[in-house]
């Protein structure tokens, strides 16, 4: 496992930086706090975006194949208009009467199964599953999470101690436990379920026998911070069963997954043919604007309704839904998820195309528009096939094409353009990945 807090950072003194870029850097070290890095080897300096493109200050377009905030693209001109408009006439909190609020939550519920009614929104990811954490614990009257063993689920300290992928000096909390995936620990498909169940089991004993019992099991459905292991659909059932079995819920953690990007549907939990308990969501709600919502089942809304005060001033607000109604509108309106199903579908023949050449792709993992690659030629060893993932993206960056990269080492390319994106630039995406790797081998 990489102990890399983020191995695709630009490292000062270890690639050349233009005079502007240098200077600019120098500034922002002296100013913002030690924790903020810069992604690539040289970092990246943007001052437009539109559509699927970033721009740097001399006019240079980068493809974007790594951003999934911006879900419908950069800088999308409905959404922005949407923004504008609610922000030039009123930017109110749900302590007032606000029919649109009222409309977007109606709108948004009705894209879940029936039994997930009430939503409470929030202003981020990390806010949702914090807030989620907290209705799992009241609700349930337990303590004890169980997560995946390099799982991301956000910044808060709630968050963070239950965020396996954030690093060794994160302590994670005593009341944790991780539960290994069966694919990366090699196991067929066909035993993926069994698998998965008894990591599951294990957990659920020791936090009983530790008398802390169990609150939560908290997934991405995607699994993105492990390495995207997206398959075989289904085979997280029976360890939420078990979960559900010890008085815990379900979260779905539906920030990476969420808003169509697995395609075939909506929700990343619906391809495991789930219905969680709660759902957190973030990120592309606002297509870039910072909302995100906590979606749940009445009876748990209602427990912590009844018991625990919550009330945000930001979330919620008149702009923020305003800005969420209008994705939402044009993710129904231009069928976006079926695109995103097409998109992906023509991403994946084109891999399986260049893993046929001696480049080193030794795996190809997908739902919709979210793919992990695995790089590294035969016999590779763990170090060197992260050296190798870090050299592609790298590469590709200065192709004008950005990527980046997940799982326990690194060694997986993290591919997640905006759902909008077309047949050349998936078509440019794959030949930058060929001459990154195809210079590689050279």
């Amino acid at each position: 496992m990489s102990t890399d807090l983020m191995p695709n950072r630009y490292t000062p003194g270890e690639a050349d930086v233009p005079l502007r870029e240098s200077e600019l850097i120098a500034r922002r070290d002296s100013v913002l706090g030690a924790s903020y890095r810069l992604q690539y080897r040289r970092p990246v300096h943007f001052v437009r975006g539109e559509g699927m493109w970033l721009y740097d200050p001399d006019g240079r377009a980068y493809l974007d194949f790594y951003n999934n905030v911006p879900s419908l693209g950069h800088c999308h001109p409905e959404v922005n208009a949407a923004m504008a408009e609610q922000a030039g006439r009123i930017s109110a909190n749900t302590r007032y009467l606000e029919p649109k609020l009222v409309d977007y939550a109606e709108r948004l519920i009705a894209t879940f199964p029936a039994e997930l009614n009430r939503v409470v929104f929030t202003c981020t990811g990390s806010e949702s599953n914090d807030l989620a954490l907290r209705i799992a614990k009241l609700a349930s009257g337990n303590e004890g999470v169980i997560v995946s063993s390099y799982a991301y689920h956000g910044t808060s300290a709630a968050t963070a101690s239950v965020s396996p992928n954030l690093g060794d000096a994160v302590k994670l909390s005593p009341l944790v436990r991780m539960v290994d995936l069966p694919g990366p620990a090699g196991v067929p498909e066909s035993q993926a379920a069994d698998f998965f169940e008894a990591q599951v089991r294990a957990a659920v004993v020791d936090l009983n026998r530790r008398g802390i019992g169990v609150a939560a099991l908290l997934i991405d459905s995607i699994f993105s911070s492990d390495g995207v292991w997206v398959d075989p659909p289904g085979f997280i059932a029976s360890g939420i069963a078990a979960v559900r079995e010890a008085g815990g819920l379900l979260i779905a953690d539906e920030v990476q997954p969420g808003f169509g990007r697995t395609g075939a549907h909506m929700w990343g939990f619906e391809r495991h043919s789930i219905v969680p308990d709660l759902v957190t969501l973030g990120k592309p709600m606002g297509n870039g604007f910072p909302i995100g919502a906590v979606i749940g089942r009445k009876s748990p809304m209602d427990q912590f309704g009844a018991t625990a005060r919550y009330s945000n001033t930001f979330a919620g607000n008149t702009v923020g839904i305003a800005t969420a109604d209008a994705v939402l509108n044009i993710l129904q309106r231009d069928k976006i998820p079926q695109h995103a199903l097409a998109m992906g579908e023509r991403l994946r023949t084109g891999l399986e195309k260049l893993a046929t050449q001696p480049y080193g792709i030794c795996g190809i993992r997908n739902a919709g528009l979210f793919f992990g690659i695995d790089l590294g030629l035969e016999g590779a060893t763990a170090p060197s096939r992260r050296a190798m993932a870090l050299n592609v993206v790298n590469a590709m960056r200065d192709d004008g094409v950005l990527v980046s990269t997940t799982g326990a080492n690194e060694d997986a390319l993290k591919v997640r353009p905006p759902l909008v994106c077309q047949a050349e630039h998936v078509d440019r995406f794959l030949e930058a990945l060929e001459h990154a790797l195809g210079g590689l081998a050279r």
